[in-house]
């Protein structure tokens, strides 16, 4: 009989303490969902700086109270917000984040959601194979839990892929799957990219057929930017059927119709292809120099968005400061709190020290017990949090090695792009002196064979070539330094072609940029190695990758 009235002692201690403090916890989390709730609409309002303020808040309020589902709805829409401001690499790192919440707590809708984002970073950042990577694991996850509803996007994604590497015959079976999944715009989306596909893989009239057909029935066009694209598939199919008067329309179509730079600059470029082809080589050269005047631009656009986004972080450290200070107050009145509550448990603690006389002390010595039992559980709970930490610590240590690597390779490839556009400007150049050189008329007049003479001159000057080193040696850490130390035979046009090759160009891609042929290029390769004392068991690309 004793013990029961012990017992019923210690229940209502128990419940007075929980109704003391069970409303300021369920306070926290209402408070919390609120904040993530407020910065969601924020950000739907491109009111980008409230909305990481508030979700900055709500963020640290979840991870003091180690709540999930807060923590990962917070993060994945920071990583929103970062996206929206063209912040890609605060976007990547917390979309990771919000994917390492989900893929150890959270829902498989939240994972494949996570996954389908990071996907669209690298697609923006037109790293197409770690994009396919991604959205193959969204898909492949959604097709093994079987959520119809998460297919569609990733599936119809992985069309867009092969669309942009062009392999429109991978591209296809996926774009058509798709549509058994989507609806409204999405629907729309897989619809226009199979009519691009049909532009990939030669049916130029159909996919013009098709175009003017979505234009004609789909209202949805006049309110996004799917218009301008198909207006784009019409221009390329009369490009390709040699309809250049119809292609130019187009063209100029798309230059009218829209402010998007990276859309005019693609403009640009489908133009000047017409000109090229049409043999109209001054308005080739005239729009080839639109598209430096462009990328001009988005390079001074993308320059002012990182200052602006420098500001941003700046002020949401501040907040975080603030927020910090807050918590300190917060904290010290819930001090005084806990002490009064204490006072308050110390007064029904003697109450019922009272009533317990003789078996007080046999009752804490087994209460002695059970706190020592308590304790080796939490130091056994604290061990294995220890080691999932270290396992998440050493997963998060490899995505950001990844990411890294992915960095430097994008960067080798604007090297790449910058070194292949000089090629090209050459090659134009090169083909407008030889045209005007074959007219008699042209080179009788002293004038016009002067600016031929000093375009013949600009060809052969290789000063780019001390930009490219200085630019590569940037980026790949001192390599040329190295390989010239090690091997002091070589000449600049083998440093030349050894810098692409480490930059895992093809061997085609080599060939267009130093003018020769493919069949040359492997011949190239070969003699260096013989020329390094290379074994022949060991890659050139493999031995200076380990330089």
């Amino acid at each position: 009989m004793m013990r029961k009235k012990n017992f019923r002692q210690h229940y209502l201690l128990i419940l007075f303490c929980f109704i003391i403090t069970a409303p300021v916890m369920a306070s926290d989390r209402a408070v919390c969902d609120s904040l993530i709730s407020e910065g969601i609409k924020a950000y739907y309002q491109n009111e980008y700086v409230k909305a990481l303020e508030l979700l900055t808040e709500a963020r640290e309020l979840a991870i003091k109270n180690k709540w999930d589902e807060q923590l990962y709805d917070s993060t994945f829409n920071i990583g929103n917000s970062y996206y929206a401001m063209l912040d890609y690499g605060e976007a990547l790192t917390y979309f990771l984040e919000s994917y390492t919440v989900a893929l150890k707590k959270m829902d498989s809708r939240d994972e494949i959601a996570s996954l389908n984002n990071i996907a669209n970073l690298y697609t923006k950042d037109k790293i197409y194979d770690k994009a396919l990577e991604y959205y193959r694991k969204a898909y492949e996850l959604a097709k093994d839990k079987n959520i119809i509803s998460r297919k569609g996007l990733p599936v119809m994604n992985i069309g867009y892929i092969y669309n942009q590497i062009n392999e429109p015959r991978k591209a296809r079976p996926y774009i058509i799957e798709s549509m058994l999944y989507l609806k409204d715009e999405y629907l729309l989306s897989a619809k226009v990219l199979l009519v691009e596909n049909d532009l990939l893989l030669g049916n130029t009239l159909a996919a013009r057929v098709k175009s003017f057909e979505l234009l004609r029935n789909s209202a949805d066009l006049k309110t996004g930017t799917l218009d301008v694209f198909l207006w784009t598939v019409i221009g390329k199919s009369y490009l390709k059927d040699h309809k250049y008067q119809l292609a130019e329309q187009y063209g100029l179509k798309i230059l009218a119709g829209t402010p998007d730079l990276d859309v005019k600059k693609d403009a640009y470029q489908l133009l000047t292809e017409i000109y090229m082809e049409s043999g109209n080589l001054v308005k080739a050269l005239s729009y080839k120099d639109s598209i430096i005047a462009v990328e001009k631009k988005l390079t001074d656009s993308k320059s002012g968005r990182l200052f602006e986004n420098s500001k941003v972080k700046f002020e949401i450290e501040n907040y975080k400061q603030e927020l910090f200070d807050k918590e300190e107050k917060i904290t010290g009145e819930r001090r005084i709190f806990s002490v009064v509550l204490a006072l308050i448990l110390a007064v029904v603690v003697i109450i019922v020290l009272m009533f317990r006389q003789k078996k007080v002390i046999a009752e804490r010595n087994q209460h002695v017990s059970e706190l020592d039992l308590v304790r080796e559980k939490n130091n056994n709970l604290l061990l294995e949090k220890q080691v999932t930490d270290a396992l998440l610590e050493q997963e998060r240590l490899k995505l950001e090695e990844e990411r890294l690597k992915n960095e430097v390779e994008t960067r080798n490839k604007k090297i790449f792009a910058k070194a292949l556009y000089l090629s090209d400007r050459n090659q134009l150049i090169e083909k407008i002196v030889s045209y005007i050189s074959r007219k008699p008329k042209f080179a009788k007049d002293p004038t016009l064979a002067n600016y031929i003479r000093s375009l013949g001159e600009d060809i052969r000057t290789n000063n780019e070539w001390d930009s490219f080193v200085k630019h590569f040696e940037e980026v790949n850490h001192g390599l040329l330094a190295r390989l010239k130390a090690k091997h002091p035979t070589l000449t600049l046009n083998d440093i030349r072609f050894i810098s692409y090759m480490y930059m895992n160009l093809s061997p085609k891609e080599i060939a267009s940029i130093l003018n020769i042929t493919i069949q040359a290029c492997k011949k190239r390769k070969e003699r260096l190695g013989t020329k390094m004392e290379l074994p022949k068991e060991i890659d050139l690309y493999d031995y200076i990758s380990t330089i």
